[in-house]
């Protein structure tokens, strides 16, 4: 398949990218195009170039990138995950795109992975060039990082364990790097972690999916921006475009079964919800089973939302 490595900008930081082509692809015609957005921790490699890959061959221009402060991409300080970036990321990626002589601007759209899912639907609430929103297992990441282990006071415990390291690294301590999982799965069995969890380990950690861009390194200070984040705040009301929501049937610990359903009652917007019958949040990921009848239903959705009528309505 066709691709390029690119990069746009992000304000100051140089976010890499790719683009892949559809195969029969023609620069001097206009294509339908999607920005890819990948899960916290992840890069463009991983699962969102798995699929921007894939709706590459149905016909769609598509851009995967790695988020500003991580992966190939620019900025420092490194491997933070800063919600405000991440969004601002999708919209210079919107830029980017509408840049392209063969890219029409009214045919955008966004799909989302995980915590890039969460990301994307709040992207296109206050940038209406994106048409339609595509999310696969879509986490909503500040209310996840405040459940956190569940325990009563989780969130403020953690917010004044931030407030120290920041402390203690405006005073010239090193920074403290958090992983995001254990890193092997020898690891993750000696300390009794399961499920989900030791899904993403097999996943990130091991041949399967592991890319050295990928470094499983959270510094911990971003932990309080993404605490005070909340992904789908005012969806209700500035979510016009249409979206799909694809989750599991397997409900896990990263909760994407119960956030996807919960995404769908809140929007007012024009929706459809997919389960996939025996599919886990990290299936979702790479599977073949599970991902074919993912990019089957987004072919379908991008194609009702995307095409040349839709815009012209």
């Amino acid at each position: 398949m066709n691709m390029k490595s690119i990069t746009f900008k992000n304000k100051a930081v140089d976010v890499a990218g790719t683009l892949y082509f559809p195969r029969g692809f023609d620069e001097t015609k206009q294509y339908a195009a999607l920005a890819c957005v990948h899960p916290g921790s992840a890069v463009k490699e991983q699962s969102s170039g798995l699929y921007a890959r894939k709706m590459a061959a149905t016909g769609y221009v598509t851009l995967a990138f790695d988020a500003s402060y991580q992966g190939a991409s620019g900025g420092e300080p490194r491997s933070i995950e800063e919600p405000a970036a991440r969004v601002e990321d999708i919209r210079c990626a919107v830029d980017f795109l509408t840049t392209l002589p063969f890219v029409d601007e009214h045919r955008i759209g966004v799909l989302g992975v995980c915590a890039g899912g969460g990301y994307s639907v709040n992207a296109a609430m206050t940038d209406h060039r994106i048409r339609a929103v595509g999310t696969v297992v879509p986490i909503n990441i500040g209310r996840a990082r405040r459940t956190g282990d569940g325990s009563e006071g989780f969130a403020i415990r953690t917010l004044e364990e931030v407030g120290k390291q920041r402390t203690k690294e405006a005073r010239g301590e090193a920074p403290l790097m958090k992983t995001w999982v254990p890193n092997s799965l020898e690891e993750a069995t000696r300390a009794g972690i399961t499920g989900d969890v030791l899904e993403a380990v097999e996943y990130y950690r091991t041949p399967r999916a592991h890319h050295p861009n990928s470094n499983n390194q959270l510094r911990f200070t971003s932990v309080g921006s993404i605490m005070a984040f909340d992904a789908f705040h005012l969806v209700d009301e500035l979510l016009t475009q249409p979206l799909l929501i694809i989750v599991g049937d397997r409900t896990g610990s990263f909760g994407s079964h119960a956030e996807g359903h919960r995404l769908y009652d809140k929007v007012t917007c024009e929706k459809d919800l997919l389960v996939i019958h025996g599919a886990s949040h990290v299936d979702m990921y790479d599977k073949p089973e599970y991902v074919d009848q993912a990019v089957e239903a987004l072919t379908v959705f991008y194609g009702k939302n995307l095409s040349g009528d839709a815009r012209r309505r």
